[in-house]
C-alpha cells in the first residue's frame, strides 16, 4: 500500500543526507518568519491584558476579524506564488505555449524520461531547463537579477486586495463586529472597532509583505523574510509599550504599532527583492495572470471554508461574553502560533517539491513525502509535551483575571494534544500545494468544513465554550485525515506510489 511510504525506512528520517539537510535549511527561517506574525499578535494580546478583560476580548474579536479576512486574500497569493516561483526558477520562464505543457506536469505521476518530453524543447531538442530562458543559466553566466514574471503577478494582485480590503474593513467594520457577536450596547464595540480600522491601513503592506515572503519561499530564501520579520516584530515590541502606556493611546496605540511594523517589514523585503529578481516582465502576457488566478481561485474556495469555521468558532465564542472571548483569544493566538511553526514544514515540502520535479533530480517524491511527514509527527508530539504545562501555567503572562485563567486551563488538553494533527494538516497541505493539487485541497476542506460547522453548532451547544475547542480539533484532525488519504491511496498526482513507493 502506498500509505506504508509514512513508516517505512523511519531510521533515515533524520538523516544528514541533502534532503534532510536542505529540509532543515528551508523550513526553520520559513517557520519562524511564519510564527514571527502571530507571536506579535500573541505581544499585543500580553500588553492589552493588562488594561483589563474587555479590552482583551475587543482586541482578541478584532483581531480574529482581520487575520481572517487577511487571509483568504493571504493564503491563495503566498502558496500559488511559492509553486510559480519554484517552478520558474527551477525551469526558466515560458511562453504561453511552453505554459500549456508544464501545466501537464502538474498532474503528472512521476518524473522520469515520460515528464521529461513534456518539457519544452530548444531546437537541438534539450529541455528547456538547459537553454538560455532557464534561470539557472542565467545565474551561471553571471546575470545577477532572475526574471521571474510570477513574482509581479503576485505583487500586483496583493497590492490591489490589500487595498480593498481596507476599504472595506473601514466601511463595514462595526456591522461586521455586530455579526460576530459584538452587539450595540456590548463594552467591547468601540475598542474593537477603533483597533480593527487602525489595524486595517496596514492590510497592503499584509498582503504585499506576504506576496514577496512567496517569492523568496519560490527561489528557496527563507532567510530574507526571517530577517525582515524579526525587524518588523521587534520595532512593534519596542512601539506598543510606548503606544499604549506612555502616550495612554490604549488599543489605539498597539494597533498603530502593528502597522508601522508591517510597513517596515515591506519595505525590508521589497528593497532585498528587486536586488535579487527583475519584478518587471517585458510586456503584460509574461504575467501569467490567467494561470495564478485559476490557482488562486481553487485555493480562495479552501480559505472560505477554513475561515468561516475558525470565525464561527470566534462568534460562538463572543456570544458567551467577555470572559469566554479573552480566554478563546489566548488560547487562538497560542495554537496559531505553534501550529504554523509546522507550515515551515509545508514550505519546504512545497518548494522542494517543484524541484525535484525538474528531470534529473536524485531525489524521488516518495522519499521527500516520508521524509516531511516523518518530521512534522515528531515536531508536533515535542510542541503537545511543550505546550500542555507551558500554557497551563503561563496563561498568567496574558490576564490577571482568575476567571479567564480558569477557561485558559480548561482548554489547555485541547490546544496542546491536537498539534500532531494541526502539524501533519500543514505538512500534508505543503505537499499537496508542490504537487499543484490545487483542486483536491480546495474540495476535500470544504467537505471537512461542512462537518466541522455542524459540530460548532451542536458542541457549543450542548458543551458551551468547551464544546467549540472539541469541534476546532475536529477540524484538525479530518483535515489531516484527508491529506493522508490523498497521498496514502495513491490517487492523483500520487498515483506513481502505487508502482514505485520504495524505489
Amino acid at each position: 500500500m502506498p500509505s506504508f511510504i509514512f513508516f517505512h525506512r523511519a531510521r533515515r528520517t533524520f538523516s544528514n543526507d541533502e534532503l534532510g539537510l536542505e529540509i532543515l535549511e528551508i523550513a526553520i527561517p520559513a517557520a519562524l518568519a511564519l510564527a514571527a506574525d502571530p507571536i506579535a499578535s500573541l505581544v499585543d494580546t500580553a500588553f492589552i491584558g493588562h488594561l483589563g478583560p474587555v479590552e482583551l476580548a475587543a482586541v482578541g474579536i478584532a483581531i480574529a476579524v482581520f487575520n481572517q479576512v487577511s487571509k483568504i486574500a493571504i493564503f491563495p497569493i503566498v502558496s500559488v506564488t511559492t509553486s510559480l516561483v519554484a517552478e520558474e526558477d527551477a525551469i526558466g520562464p515560458l511562453s504561453s505555449d511552453e505554459q500549456e505543457s508544464v501545466e501537464l506536469l502538474d498532474a503528472s505521476p512521476t518524473f522520469n524520461k515520460e515528464t521529461d518530453d513534456l518539457l519544452p524543447k530548444n531546437d537541438t531538442g534539450e529541455s528547456q531547463q538547459n537553454t538560455p530562458s532557464s534561470n539557472a543559466y542565467w545565474k551561471k553566466e553571471g546575470f545577477q537579477k532572475r526574471n521571474i514574471p510570477s513574482a509581479t503577478s503576485a505583487m500586483v494582485v496583493s497590492c490591489v486586495l490589500g487595498l480593498v480590503q481596507t476599504m472595506c474593513l473601514i466601511f463595514f467594520a462595526e456591522p461586521v463586529l455586530k455579526r460576530m457577536g459584538v452587539h450595540k450596547d456590548s463594552p467591547m464595540l468601540m475598542p474593537a472597532q477603533r483597533y480593527l480600522v487602525l489595524r486595517s491601513l496596514g492590510a497592503p503592506a499584509v498582503l504585499l509583505t506576504l506576496a514577496m515572503q512567496g517569492v523568496f519561499r519560490g527561489i528557496k530564501d527563507t532567510r530574507t523574510p526571517l530577517f525582515a520579520t524579526v525587524v518588523g516584530d521587534v520595532t512593534n515590541i519596542i512601539l506598543d509599550p510606548i503606544f499604549i502606556f506612555v502616550f495612554r493611546w490604549n488599543v489605539s496605540g498597539a494597533a498603530i504599532a502593528h502597522v508601522i511594523s508591517q510597513y517596515v517589514m515591506s519595505l525590508l523585503l521589497l528593497w532585498k527583492l528587486v536586488q535579487q529578481v527583475d519584478i518587471l516582465p517585458p510586456t503584460i502576457s509574461d504575467l501569467q495572470l490567467g494561470r495564478f488566478l485559476r490557482s488562486g481561485f481553487l485555493l480562495l474556495l479552501r480559505v472560505i471554508a477554513s475561515t468561516i469555521v475558525v470565525t464561527l468558532a470566534a462568534s460562538l465564542a463572543t456570544a458567551n461574553g467577555p470572559t469566554a472571548m479573552a480566554a478563546f483569544q489566548v488560547c487562538l493566538q497560542i495554537w496559531l502560533a505553534t501550529s504554523l511553526l509546522a507550515d515551515g514544514l509545508a514550505v519546504a515540502g512545497q518548494v522542494r517539491y517543484r524541484y525535484i520535479s525538474v528531470p534529473g533530480s536524485r531525489i524521488s517524491t516518495s522519499e521527500l513525502a516520508f521524509r516531511i511527514s516523518t518530521h512534522g509527527v515528531v515536531l508536533g508530539v515535542a510542541l503537545a509535551i511543550i505546550l500542555y504545562p507551558g500554557l497551563y501555567f503561563g496563561g498568567i503572562l496574558f490576564t490577571k483575571d482568575e476567571n479567564v485563567l480558569q477557561l485558559i486551563r480548561r482548554c489547555v488538553p485541547f490546544v496542546a494534544l491536537s498539534q500532531p494533527f494541526n502539524v501533519l494538516a500543514f505538512v500534508f497541505d505543503g505537499v499537496n500545494f508542490g504537487a499543484s493539487d490545487f483542486a483536491f485541497s480546495a474540495y476535500s476542506m470544504i467537505f471537512v468544513s461542512f462537518i466541522s460547522i455542524f459540530c460548532l453548532f451542536t458542541l457549543s451547544a450542548s458543551q458551551g465554550f468547551i464544546g467549540i475547542w472539541v469541534a476546532l480539533t475536529t477540524f484538525m484532525t479530518l483535515r489531516t485525515l484527508a491529506g493522508y488519504v490523498r497521498i496514502g491511496a495513491g490517487v492523483g498526482p500520487w498515483r506513481f506510489l502505487r508502482t514505485n513507493a520504495f524505489t
